[in-house]
């Protein structure tokens, strides 16, 4: 089976202050191809900046009805998705369980439509874990992933999608820059 590979992350620097500079990075794979795009905002959050860098991946998508498979260290994007959060949400017009209005809903709803053409898998990755430190356990933070995400992954692959999100968040802090010159 052929599956694009999405690795997506945000960054905001003064996440929550008013003036404050996000950026967001993703990495695309099918096969031998590897594309990268990353932006960036001001005035804008961290969790908007995941949201992003996962809409910006799928808008670079050519065709529709494909297998994908996204990683990424935002629980928010990934448990929105896994546990179908937006389902509630559409059937109760964008309000959560607490009754409040969805944050992000404008990003939500653009992902919502790209997320019904294709056959998606989501992944929990552990953010800006350093396996190449002497103290980092990869056996213990491999089983941390196999307990979020299941058996889909063997270590050696495990070790290229913890690569893949650093390289993520290389982009997303070169959005950052970029976006602090302007």
């Amino acid at each position: 089976m052929n599956v694009v590979k999405i690795h997506t992350d945000g960054a905001c620097s003064g996440n929550q202050n008013k003036d404050n500079v996000g950026g967001w990075g993703a990495l695309l794979e099918y096969g031998p191809h590897l594309k990268e795009i990353y932006g960036g905002e001001i005035n804008t959050t961290n969790n908007r900046m995941e949201m992003k860098a996962l809409l910006k991946a799928m808008e670079a998508l050519k065709k529709d009805d494909l297998n994908i498979y996204v990683f990424s260290d935002s629980s928010y994007l990934m448990n929105c998705f896994r546990e179908k959060w937006y389902e509630k949400w559409l059937k109760n017009n964008w309000t959560t369980s607490n009754k409040t209005p969805v944050e992000n809903q404008d990003l939500w709803e653009q992902l919502i439509t790209h997320i019904e053409k294709h056959r998606i898998n989501f992944f929990r990755i552990k953010g800006h874990l350093n396996l190449d430190h002497p103290n980092t356990d990869i056996n213990k933070w491999y089983q941390k992933f196999v307990s979020w995400n299941g058996n889909f992954f063997n270590k050696s692959e495990f070790v290229e999608i913890v690569k893949m999100n650093h390289r993520a968040d290389e982009l997303a802090n070169k959005g950052i820059c970029e976006n602090k010159k302007i």
